[in-house]
C-alpha cells in the first residue's frame, strides 16, 4: 500500500508528532512518502522527505504572536496554487494529513479522501475546550486552513472517543530524567531582549531559553541563551525543574509526561493556542497573559511552587496507525 504522509512545518509539534508516526506505519509495511510544507520549523526529520513545499506558514513576531506582515508576504497565492496542482495525490492509496494545507487541498479537489491525524482536529471538537472569548475568525481559519474527509485527534485528554492523548516522542519517552534545577524557556514568538528584561528580574534561577530569533551561544547575568536544537532542547528539558513555553501542544505535553513544572504563555491572536491554554488552565497548569512586568508576580509564585500536574499519557502511536489503516484501507493492509 503507498501512503503520503504530509505533515505541517509551522513549528516544530507537527515534526516532533511524526517522528513517532512514520516507525508505525514503516512497521506496517506500507511504502511511505513525506512531504513537509513551511517554514518555521526547527527540528530535522530523520526520514527522507520527497516533497518540500513553501505551504502557508504563519511568522512568529517578536512581541508574542504572529506577525500578521510577514506571514502576509510569505503567502504566495500562484506558488501554493502550482504545489496544489502538481502533487500527485492520486498515486497514493492514502493520503494522512496533519495540518497541512496543500495534500489537504490537493485531495479535496480531486475528490480524493484525505485522513487527519493532528492536534487540531481535537481542538476542533464540541468536547475539547475554548476559552471565554469567542474569536470566530480563529475558528475558521482551523476548520479551512487544511481540510480533510475524517479525522483523527490528539489533545492533552481524551475529552471524547475520537480524541488520543499526545503521541510522546521515542526520544522523550525513553530518557533520562533528572532535576538539575534550571528552568527551560520555549517562548518563539517573543525576541531574545523581551524574554531577558523580564526573566533577569527572577535573579535566583538558572534560566535556559532556547532562540527562535538568534543565532549564537550566550549569556547575560542568570539566563543562557542559544539557539534552538533538537539534540541540546532534549538535553535541557529532561533535566529541568520546570518548562516555561508557548501554549503549544507537542512541548507541554513533553513537559507534563515528564513530570515537570511547567507554565505557559498562549500567543497572541492564535486561536489554538488560546484554546490549549484554556484546556490546560483546567487541568491545574498556570497560564500567563503575557512576558510582560505586570505577569512578574505570577511567575515569580510558578517558580516559588513545587505544583505539578499528573497525568498518563500511554503510547498510542501504534494504535493510531493501526485503527486509521484498518478503517480507511482495510482491503489494501
Amino acid at each position: 500500500m503507498k501512503v503520503l504522509y504530509a505533515i505541517q512545518g509551522t513549528g516544530n509539534g507537527h515534526l516532533s508528532r511524526a517522528r513517532a508516526i512514520i516507525p508505525e506505519l514503516l512497521k506496517a509495511g506500507v511504502q511511505l512518502d513525506l512531504l513537509v510544507s513551511g517554514v518555521q520549523s526547527d527540528i530535522p526529520l530523520p526520514y527522507e522527505v520527497k516533497f518540500r513545499f513553501g505551504g502557508m506558514s504563519f511568522i512568529f513576531g517578536r512581541q508574542g504572536g504572529v506577525d500578521i506582515w510577514e506571514t502576509y508576504l510569505q503567502i504566495n497565492a500562484l506558488r501554493i496554487q502550482k504545489e496544489v496542482r502538481m502533487l500527485p495525490v492520486r498515486d497514493y492509496d492514502l493520503v494522512l494529513n496533519d495540518f497541512e494545507p496543500i495534500s489537504a487541498w490537493a485531495c479535496k479537489l480531486r475528490g480524493i479522501p484525505c485522513i487527519g491525524i493532528s492536534h487540531q482536529a481535537a481542538v476542533l471538537s464540541p468536547s475539547a475546550p475554548r476559552p471565554n472569548q469567542a474569536d470566530p475568525l480563529g475558528l475558521l481559519v482551523l476548520k479551512r486552513y487544511a481540510p480533510v474527509s475524517a479525522q483523527y485527534g490528539f489533545h492533552f485528554q481524551a475529552y471524547d472517543p475520537g480524541i488520543f492523548t499526545p503521541v510522546i516522542r521515542k526520544g522523550v519517552r525513553e530518557a533520562s530524567l533528572a532535576d538539575k534545577g534550571h528552568y527551560t524557556v520555549y517562548l518563539p514568538a517573543y525576541e531574545d531582549q523581551r524574554i531577558l528584561n523580564v526573566l533577569l528580574r527572577v535573579p535566583d534561577v538558572d534560566w535556559q531559553v532556547f532562540s527562535k530569533h538568534g543565532k549564537r551561544h550566550y549569556e547575560f547575568g542568570n539566563v543562557r541563551v542559544q539557539p534552538v536544537s533538537n539534540e541540546a532542547f532534549l538535553a535541557s528539558i529532561t533535566r529541568a525543574r520546570g518548562v516555561l513555553c508557548a501554549a503549544g501542544f507537542e512541548t507541554p505535553s513533553e513537559a507534563l509526561f515528564m513530570g515537570k513544572k511547567l507554565c505557559v504563555i498562549p500567543m497572541k491572536g492564535q486561536y489554538e493556542q488560546q484554546c490549549n491554554a484554556a484546556a490546560l488552565g483546567q487541568m491545574g497548569v498556570p497560564i500567563l497573559e503575557s512576558l510582560h512586568e505586570k505577569t512578574l508576580p505570577a511567575l515569580w509564585d510558578w517558580v516559588d511552587s513545587d505544583k505539578k500536574v499528573s497525568v498518563n499519557y500511554p503510547d498510542v502511536a501504534s494504535d493510531i496507525v493501526c485503527q486509521v489503516l484498518n478503517t480507511h484501507a482495510p482491503v489494501l493492509v
